[in-house]
């Protein structure tokens, strides 16, 4: 089904077809803008509240800017849907995040109008401003460079690096904050408290009308506006002398804040910035979901990606399934983790900032003392967990695979190579479905097995999630400890098991075999399950072992593999190069076994996005893949037969 686009929208292919309205018709595209979100999402789903937010600023930017010469960087990416829409992906928009269809973020060899691929956050100004030195080198005075921060991105620790070396350029570089209060769950931190304090502070705004007013009046003065930014430099500076401004301590003009939801006023003072050279800040309020009620007056995190709803009651679909469904793997992690610290008052949870993406907002709610949301900070969050850990503490630090890449240094210098206790639980490992690449754990496994002091595990279903939980809250000789488990349900339907202890490096067998044996990691290997249940009915008997542990690897039950099996197949939802299966190799050599070993997992490449089952199936380890890789290592034998 697809959608018509409002008259105004119909119209609009590129900016230059926004530019040929008049300013007076740009409130009336902002509603159809806005209503083409809303019918959209509202049948194929994908994120919604903040696109939303920011549909003024949206169609006043292209307005106003000479985009792709002008260079606009978002961030986050799915904030982007408006601007989409705007820069010729209008009739393919219903794709949105559907397999083989258009990115849910921006995307540089999607469209010359996506200055910057961006699907975490917190990269733009650093971006952005590369962009701005480099125009000077090239002596490109006219070109504009604009990061659009917001949905908490501020937050990041890369965001204030580049704030830093913003401050001491004299790049064209225009900063705009989205101050919404929310990333997925509420902002958290200081720098909130210090927005909501600066949007609301009477000393601020009682100044505030009189400069946008001698703002206003820039584009009259021609060759004049520096001498008159230098005005408003001295009037904002004045009205904040009872108020110390955080981006004017970094040396950025500040400007606002402003109402993000007037787009006459929005183009306005755009307009007004780029004639003001070096770095800058406009400060934009918004409201998350605005224009839409229940969205707007609603839980925004249930809003920010609510799936299917019915868009004139706002009701959203839930899937309706004739019997129960197992649990998904982080709700299972959740309250895990809260049974658990009811008996060991050593347990500390911590996320940068997705409590209700990793079910930590369980804890949060009947342990508010024993929870943490560090928001968008996976340096902080790890260095964090380090600290309570040389503290005599068990932190549980829970990071989604692809976001912990970003703590990397911080895992080898300050946990690993200190030998710290720390307990990583890695969710949305493998692929992460339609969020596509940037959020696709797909390297885990690889990077952390390398590491010295550090345990790497996965568990197959909820029963071993929870048992390698307790393993990892029980006292051990330091070491790190690493849980991987994928995005969605589990397998069983009765989780609630009494705890077990697993023995570290310990792998166990399913099922014996002739020939040929299976070695899996992690959640994929219920493909495998499936695989040789199948087969068994054609007489084909298939050996499976869950190892459970990529390090340290179960050697003992290596050595009984290899001395029986001569056809190896390894699965794994995560690099090839590397990872598990490069593990398995690395003992055959090391131990002088012969054996034909086929490695499946995802392949050296970027994979997009799409759902699970369908990426699982492009690289070859969903069942159908597994299948045919069994046929086709038993085939010889069988000819020869």
């Amino acid at each position: 089904m697809l959608i018509t686009p409002g008259k105004l929208l119909a119209q609009i292919n590129s900016p230059t077809d926004l530019k040929k309205l008049n300013q007076a018709q740009l409130v009336q595209l902002c509603q159809e803008l806005r209503q083409f979100i809303i019918d959209n999402v509202s049948i194929y789903g994908g994120h919604f509240g903040a696109s939303l937010g920011v549909t003024e600023l949206t169609v006043a930017l292209h307005y106003v800017f000479n985009a792709p010469y002008d260079q606009i960087v978002w961030d986050v990416g799915h904030q982007a849907y408006g601007h989409k829409i705007l820069t010729g992906r209008k009739e393919a928009f219903h794709t949105n995040r559907i397999y083989k269809g258009i990115s849910g973020f921006p995307k540089r060899n999607e469209s010359v109008y996506d200055a910057f691929g961006v699907g975490h956050s917190s990269t733009s100004v650093s971006a952005a401003l590369g962009m701005a030195a480099a125009s000077k080198y090239l002596k490109l005075e006219d070109k504009q460079h604009v990061a659009v921060i917001g949905d908490g991105a501020l937050t990041g620790g890369i965001a204030f690096e580049g704030l830093n070396n913003a401050g001491v350029s004299d790049a064209n570089l225009l900063i705009i904050l989205n101050d919404n209060c929310m990333s997925i769950d509420p902002n958290v931190g200081a720098l909130k408290d210090y927005l909501t304090d600066i949007t609301t502070s009477k000393t601020y705004n009682r100044f505030k009308d009189d400069v946008w007013n001698l703002l206003g009046k820039f584009s009259k003065f021609g060759k004049s506006a520096q001498e008159i930014a230098s005005k408003v430099d001295t009037a904002i500076k004045a009205a904040l002398l009872s108020q110390s401004n955080l981006f004017e301590s970094l040396n950025l003009r500040y400007f606002g804040p402003v109402d993000g939801h007037d787009v006459d006023h929005l183009v306005a003072v755009l307009n007004d910035l780029k004639n003001i050279k070096g770095p800058k800040i406009l400060h934009c309020v918004t409201v998350k979901g605005k224009g839409y009620l229940p969205a707007e007056n609603g839980n925004k995190t249930t809003w920010h990606s609510p799936g299917t709803f019915d868009k004139i009651t706002g009701e959203i679909h839930k899937k309706v399934y004739e019997n129960p469904q197992p649990p998904k793997y982080q709700d299972v992690f959740g309250n895990t983790l809260v049974e658990l610290a009811k008996v060991n008052d050593k347990i500390i949870g911590i996320t940068p900032a997705m409590p209700s993406g990793s079910s930590l907002n369980i804890m949060m709610k009947e342990m508010p003392d024993r929870a943490f949301d560090v928001g968008i900070a996976e340096q902080h969050a790890v260095t964090f967990s380090a600290g309570l850990a040389t503290q005599g503490l068990i932190p549980f630090c829970n990071i989604y695979s692809s976001f912990m890449q970003r703590a990397y240094d911080q895992v080898v210098h300050d946990v690993c190579i200190q030998n710290l206790p720390v307990n990583f639980c890695l969710d949305r490992a493998g692929f992460a479905g339609s969020d596509g690449p940037t959020h696709h754990g797909a390297y885990d496994l690889a990077f952390f097995r390398c590491l010295p002091n550090m345990i790497v595990s996965a568990p197959m279903n909820e029963s071993e999630l929870r048992n390698l939980m307790y393993t990892a809250q029980l006292p051990r000789n330091e070491k790190s400890f690493s849980i991987r488990y994928p995005r969605g349900q589990g397998v069983l339907q009765e989780w609630r098991t009494p705890f077990e202890k697993i023995e570290i490096g310990t792998g166990r067998k399913i099922r014996d075999g002739e020939e040929l044996a299976i070695l899996t990691i992690g959640h994929i290997g219920n493909y495998a399950v499936e695989v040789c249940e199948k087969l068994e009915l054609q007489g084909i008997h298939v050996a499976h072992y869950d190892m459970r542990f990529v390090k340290p690897l179960d050697e003992k039950l290596l050595h009984e593999i290899f001395s029986k099996y001569k056809k190896i197949i390894t699965i794994e939802d995560g690099c090839i190069q590397g990872g598990f299966g490069s593990a398995v190799l690395e003992f055959m050599a090391d131990n002088s076994y012969l054996a034909e070993i086929r490695r499946l997992g995802i392949p050296d490449d970027v994979i997009e996005h799409g759902e699970q089952l369908e990426l699982h199936n492009e690289c070859g380890f969903g069942p159908t893949g597994i299948q045919q890789a069994v046929i086709s290592m038993l085939e010889p034998v069988s000819k020869m037969a």
